[in-house]
């Protein structure tokens, strides 16, 4: 679930830069929360 969502801001992040509409920085801010997402799940895997 946590790596489709991710996936799903990454593209909709990549979509903003290539077609020159972003919606400010909103974009940005999901894709640096999915980022984040990620790395704590990576984390939290590793120690279990």
């Amino acid at each position: 679930m946590l790596w489709t969502i991710a996936v799903v801001l990454i593209v909709l992040w990549l979509l903003g830069l290539v077609s020159s509409y972003t919606m400010g920085g909103f974009i940005h801010i999901l894709l640096v929360l999915a980022i984040i997402v990620v790395l704590v799940n990576v984390i939290q895997s590793r120690k279990a």
